[in-house]
């Protein structure tokens, strides 16, 4: 969706008011002016995209306990924690950020510990490479050029979301439920992999199938 350069002419007292909700919004004067101009014509813009993503996504959040808001940055981020039953009680903080164009990406997802003790983070990033290599063997095959796009550094994971493949599951609707579920799996197994921690061959075998669970439950792959 394109952008130009116009000119309109509005009183001061218009502009002073557009100004203050702008701020208070968290944006600026001509982006508050394009979503008021989109909403009033029916035309879907960038960031009405991403609000109606993260109301999915906050939807979903409030159906589950494990879960909760902990901030929304702006329209393109939102912060969601849980918390990890385990020594040192770490909270995982999972950071979604949307793209305001989406060709093939839509967006990523950050995961982060709230911890600076050096054991737990190289446990985490042990973890994430068990999780890349599940999603390696499970979904590559869906994502463009077989390759899925993460990066694994300093016990904190970075992956892309991919546009669904199939047209009806192209909307902020289904892409805020393929984001939630997929995080909700992703804290589901984080969760297994450091209940079983000390036996590693069980927690592999149960992260495993609650992995399979989860794309047998129809899951949107993002």
């Amino acid at each position: 969706m394109g952008k130009s350069v116009y000119s309109l002419v509005l009183i001061d007292e218009l502009v002073e008011a557009i100004d203050r909700e702008a701020y208070f919004k968290n944006t600026n004067r001509s982006n508050l002016i394009n979503q008021i101009l989109a909403e009033h014509f029916s035309i879907v813009t960038p960031e009405k995209r991403m609000r109606d993503i993260f109301r999915i996504v906050e939807e979903e959040v409030n159906r589950e306990n494990d879960f909760k808001v902990k901030s929304q940055l702006s329209d393109a981020v939102m912060m969601l924690q849980s918390a990890l039953k385990y020594k040192y009680n770490p909270t995982i903080r999972y950071g979604i950020e949307l793209y305001r164009e989406s060709d093939e990406i839509v967006g990523e997802l950050k995961v982060s510990f709230r911890t600076q003790n050096k054991n737990l983070i190289a446990d985490i990033s042990n973890f994430f490479l068990i999780w890349a290599n599940m999603e390696k063997k499970y979904i590559e095959k869906y994502f463009p050029d077989k390759k899925i796009v993460f990066q694994i550094k300093d016990g904190k994971l970075f992956r892309k979301f991919i546009l669904p493949r199939e047209e009806k599951n192209r909307t902020s609707e289904m892409i805020g439920k393929a984001i939630i579920a997929y995080i909700e799996s992703l804290d589901k197994i984080i969760k297994i992999y450091f209940e079983y921690i000390d036996e590693p061959e069980i927690a592999q075998r149960k992260m495993e199938k609650a992995y399979v669970d989860y794309l047998n439950s129809e899951a949107i792959i993002v």
